[in-house]
């Protein structure tokens, strides 16, 4: 018969708690370990044994991995790593690795099967076992094993770091507002621009918010700087033949086409035209940037290394970077193989003016004068969007583009990827503007599914 649980709960008397950490932290955030204050923290054996599977390699878990394990060798120096050692900071706990796999409750026994996260599970039981005045709180991304984790009488929390509190009124980054003045419309219409106060009043807008303007049948579309508190028109204008089909499209492409605005973050479901007007409007800038990169993180299917895959690593890697090229495609069939902007494409592709890649081949570069679109963002964790955005030179714009409902990657959620993490963090900076997409645009039987299924 199988161990039972303990069901004496410990008795914390001491307000300084022990978190032990899982791998899938460690990927998520390799400086996870500075984010719990002054409490300390466990790393299990089995986590460094399975960061050692992922050490070779360039995708983000390879990175992670050995960033990590330099991090501790650096911060162990010549101590024991089985002993307490501080963490860098004089408000932070302590860290050790453990090397128990098995505790009174056997995790392996009880789920009958040997597995790496049964002995994580072990060792979060054998600390809380011999600290029982402290309280002990597994840390995972996996939510199976905190399920498992609690049903032993185990406390397991989310790695909250990075992650937003809700999704329910994530930025959306454009208003419509029903009783503007007919005077400011005018305005806009004519002038180009009108005084934000005489519309919003005492609103405070955030610097590049756009705006539906609207008084009965008078419409405009507009767009608050805040360097003179003005709002000024944007015009559905098109972008290498491509034509903006809604008022959301056209404030996307605003953003996109504006080089005073670096940053931009476009989300929405599939066919909404997120990459297509991201391509666009960074073929239309092109003279601008010695290098337009169109690039997305690889996510295998059904979390399969792409090693599996038949092929040399271009075979291996072309079914994830076909959608980019689909819309390169697209854009390439609005114009006849006689006209010039036909040719251009063919020329920026075979010159790599215009290059389309894995993520993980821009890792360490620094992004000078390039125009860099990061497509399927929301499988990037917020670490990843960083980097991506300190690695940004001079005269270089980046674009992330993604559906925060869409993730791939089995350690994130609508709250703790990386595209909702920029949104809410970085809106009211004024090198920064985010438009929602919400119209699908692909086709009537897209917009469906979008709409139904």
């Amino acid at each position: 018969m199988p161990a039972k649980p303990n069901k004496k709960k410990p008795i914390p008397v001491n307000g300084k708690k022990i978190f032990v950490l899982d791998t899938s932290v460690i990927i998520y955030d390799h400086t996870a370990i500075k984010n719990f204050a002054e409490h300390d923290v466990v790393i299990p054996i089995t986590v460094l044994e399975e960061l050692d599977n992922f050490k070779k390699g360039n995708d983000t878990k390879n990175y992670a991995a050995r960033e990590f394990t330099r991090f501790v060798d650096n911060l162990s120096g010549k101590n024991s790593l089985q002993d307490w050692t501080p963490i860098s900071g004089n408000t932070r706990g302590k860290f050790k690795i453990e090397m128990h796999t098995s505790s009174t409750v056997n995790a392996e026994k009880i789920f009958d099967e040997r597995k790496a996260d049964h002995r994580i599970l072990n060792t979060a039981l054998f600390v809380a076992e011999n600290n029982p005045h402290r309280k002990v709180i597994l840390v995972t991304k996996d939510i199976n094993l905190r399920i498992k984790a609690k049903s032993l009488n185990l406390q397991a929390e989310d790695y909250e770091t990075g992650k937003i509190l809700t999704t329910d009124e994530l930025y959306a980054g454009h208003t419509e507002l029903e009783k503007a003045t007919n005077e400011c419309i005018t305005s806009i219409y004519n002038q180009g621009q009108c005084k934000a106060t005489d519309v919003l009043k005492k609103t405070k807008s955030l610097p590049n918010h756009y705006y539906i303007l609207k008084n009965g049948s008078q419409s405009v579309l507009s767009r608050y700087n805040q360097e003179d508190d003005t709002l000024r028109r944007v015009i559905k204008t098109s972008a290498f033949g491509v034509i903006p089909k809604n008022a959301e499209q056209a404030f996307a492409l605003d953003a996109i086409m504006n080089t005073d605005i670096k940053l931009v973050s476009i989300q929405g479901v599939a066919g909404t035209g997120k990459t297509l007007l991201s391509l666009a409007g960074a073929l239309e800038l092109r003279r601008n940037y010695h290098q337009i990169y169109l690039a997305r993180p690889i996510v295998p299917l059904s979390n399969k290394d792409i090693g599996y895959l038949p092929g040399d690593v271009n075979s291996k890697l072309n079914p994830y970077m076909e959608p980019l090229w689909d819309n390169l495609k697209y854009i390439r069939s609005l114009f006849t193989e006689k006209d010039k902007e036909h040719k251009q494409l063919n020329e920026m592709v075979e010159s790599q003016k215009l290059v389309v890649c894995p993520l993980a081949y821009i890792r360490g570069r620094s992004l000078s004068n390039v125009f860099f679109i990061v497509d399927e963002a929301q499988n990037l964790t917020p670490h990843e969007v960083k980097t991506i955005i300190t690695r940004a030179g001079e005269n270089t714009k980046i674009i992330f583009t993604g559906d925060i409902h869409q993730i791939d990657t089995p350690y994130l959620d609508a709250q703790s990827n990386g595209l909702s993490y920029l949104i809410e963090k970085v809106k009211g900076q004024p090198l920064y503007a985010h438009i929602t997409l919400e119209k699908g645009e692909r086709s009537e039987l897209a917009n469906l599914a979008n709409d139904l299924l």
